[in-house]
Order: structure tokens, then sequence, then C-alpha cells
């Protein structure tokens, strides 16, 4: 298939792909703020920069689209078919540094957690995914009063 873009065009067109506040993040950040859980975005200075970072429970939790971070499984995350061996290439040094970002994040002691894009369309999904990623993490022992 041909691209009937000219590149200039197409060019212009990839560099509006947002890389944050995209709807799928937009979506966790509502339902995390609607459950009660506080959290920063998109800390610098941790490795791969999480998408959403709670520090009580030291949980750094990645957003990740289905086509650029290779979803196994996925419908979405189809191979063009221009180009195939840059987009091999591509994605898989996507995953590569994903898995980088993962390894650092947990020799830091963090809990790394991936939530995907194709799993942010129900938002009672989202919900009970944030529980139970984050209440578990909270339970701690209690400081005598």
């Amino acid at each position: 298939m041909i691209d009937r873009l000219a590149p200039e065009h197409r060019s212009w067109l990839m560099s509006r792909v947002r890389g944050t506040n995209t709807t799928p993040e937009m979506r966790v950040r509502r339902a995390a703020h609607a459950l009660g859980f506080r959290f920063r975005l998109h800390r610098k200075d941790l490795p791969g920069t999480p998408d959403l970072v709670f520090p009580k429970t030291r949980v750094a939790l990645f957003v990740h689209g289905c086509f650029w971070h290779r979803h196994l499984g996925c419908k979405k995350a189809s191979l063009p078919k221009t180009r195939p061996e840059y987009w091999h290439q591509k994605f898989a040094l996507n995953v590569e540094r994903d898995e980088r970002a993962r390894v650092a994040l947990e020799r830091l002691g963090w809990k790394v957690s991936v939530i995907w894009e194709c799993e942010t369309k129900d938002p009672l999904q989202i919900a009970t995914y944030l529980q139970a990623l984050l209440s578990r993490r909270s339970e701690g022992p209690r400081q005598p009063s």
C-alpha cells in the first residue's frame, strides 16, 4: 500500500503523536483520582519516566499504547505494511527500552506495572485494576495510636 501523503506531511503528522497526556493516560488518571489515590506525573528522575507514580506505595505505572509498545495478542499491535524492516527495528527498540526501564525501577525498589491502551476503555475495569494494584501495597503494619 502506497502512502497517500507526501513525506513532509507524514512527518508533520507523526510529530503530532503525543507521548504524554494521551486519552488512555487521562482515563487512568481520572480513575485513580476518583478512587482517592494521589500520584505524581511523568517523574523524569525515575528510569523510563513513568506516566503515573504513586510514591506512598512505591508503584510506577506505565500507560502503554498497544501499537507502539507491542501488546501481545492485541489487534491494535498490527505491523504496518510499508517498510516492515524499519518497523520491526523500531518496535524492538521500544520493547527493549521498556524492559530496561522496568528492570532499573525494580532495582530501585519500585513495583512496576503496565496498563495497556485497550484496557482503558471501561472505567470500571480501570478502577478494579488500580484498587487491586494499590490497595494491596498500601496495607502494612499500622502504627500504634
